[in-house]
């Protein structure tokens, strides 16, 4: 995960154990994580973590803040690198193959993280949904500037649907050949749109 530009001491410090956290949660997931992890890992006191964060919730809803982040901006230079909503799509689909080797490995950080707190922590599902809203909204867009009309979201929920299945599928079977084969696929479906 990339941090925005950082302009204090503190700032640093709050993005550190942000990424920090990130990267537990993903690798560990949510539950599997401990505040005592999140301090281990990030090599400050917890009274230092404390100063920013009271709790693990409060860090994980800073984390889905952070990724939030970082995809509204992945998804603006993508909008203005090309007025081709199809070739905007693929620069989607790429991203799955661009981590291939962390999705074989931990699945997709998306995808784990909302299963994960779905079965009983509704409350922070609600908020790490914000992020297949925003991939979902995005997809809706470019789908309505390819002329798909009404049909646009539910086009939309298709990609991003197919695209979890293969970080599933790819994690679960440990292959990065079956990823590579069904992002190929997804993008040979792009291009005929």
């Amino acid at each position: 995960m990339q941090t925005a530009k950082i302009h204090n001491k503190g700032e640093k410090t709050r993005a550190g154990i942000v990424e920090c956290a990130g990267r537990l949660f993903y690798e560990h997931g949510y539950e599997g994580t401990s505040f005592s992890d999140i301090v281990e890992a990030s090599g400050l006191f917890r009274g230092n973590i404390y100063h920013y964060f009271k709790t693990k919730d409060e860090i994980l809803r800073a984390v889905i803040e952070a990724h939030l982040e970082v995809y509204r901006g992945m998804l603006a230079k993508w909008d203005a690198e090309n007025d081709d909503a199809k070739i905007r799509m693929i620069a989607f689909v790429d991203m799955i193959t661009g981590r291939k080797a962390e999705l074989v490995e931990f699945g997709c950080p998306i995808g784990s993280l909302n299963t994960e707190l779905a079965k009983d922590r509704r409350d922070l599902q609600q908020a790490a949904s914000a992020l297949f809203d925003l991939f979902r909204d995005w997809l809706t867009d470019c789908f309505k500037q390819l002329g798909k009309g009404a049909e646009s979201e539910s086009l939309a929920l298709h990609l991003l649907g197919r695209a979890q299945g293969v970080a599933v599928i790819s994690h679960v079977y440990r292959d990065a050949k079956l990823l590579r084969h069904e992002t190929k696929t997804l993008r040979d479906w792009i291009s005929q749109l």
